[in-house]
């Protein structure tokens, strides 16, 4: 793991599919472990410690949402994990595609949908990180090993230093979570803690 300090004029804090049916007790997913790994991982607070930190620095905050747009089959069956949003989960314009409460984007924080896994796939994002300079972007969000490691070998695929942020984050249970840091990612991304991310500086 690479602990070199962060430009942050060049850092961008990316936040991954924090929407209320993939966390929130409540949500549609919630009976596949979700919203319990979620709180086990601290993933609320850590992603507002995160915004909290982004904010005071005045970096550039992108948040990034997967959806279901109703009116046809739009997200495929081409993969299992296609196949488990929609029609009525991840709905384009219901609470459950809708932010998480507290942790909604402020007016100057751009909010980008998708349907695909990885939050480069069908964005602008990367157009947005280059026109504002960055080159190391910090993701937080869910889950570890679907969207957040879509992102993050995209991430590192389009030239970015890329850190993920492994107690703001999380997945369906601590084996897929797990799995993702120990073996998927760990020749890809920088793995940091909230706080060890936070108490970087130029």
């Amino acid at each position: 793991m690479d602990n070199a300090r962060l430009d942050l004029n060049k850092t961008a804090l990316l936040l991954v599919d924090l929407q209320n049916d993939n966390v929130h007790p409540e949500g549609a997913f919630a009976s596949f472990g979700a919203a319990d790994h979620a709180v086990e991982q601290g993933l609320i607070p850590h992603v507002q410690q995160l915004l909290e930190w982004a904010r005071k620095q005045s970096m550039p905050i992108i948040h990034n949402r997967i959806v279901f747009y109703p009116g046809g089959n739009f997200g495929g069956t081409n993969a299992p994990i296609f196949r488990m949003i929609g029609p009525e989960s991840l709905k384009l314009g219901s609470w459950g595609a809708d932010a998480l409460e507290g942790l909604e984007a402020l007016d100057n924080e751009p909010v980008l949908i998708r349907n695909r896994m990885s939050s480069f796939n069908g964005t602008g994002l990367d157009m947005l990180l280059r026109n504002t300079g960055v080159s190391t972007v910090v993701v937080a969000g869910v889950w570890t090993n679907m969207a957040v490691e879509h992102t993050v070998r995209d991430a590192a695929d389009h030239g970015y230093r890329t850190i993920l942020v492994t107690d703001a984050t999380s997945s369906i249970n601590a084996d897929w979570h797990t799995a993702a840091l120990t073996y998927a990612l760990t020749n890809i991304a920088e793995l940091q803690s909230t706080d060890e991310v936070t108490a970087a500086a130029s």
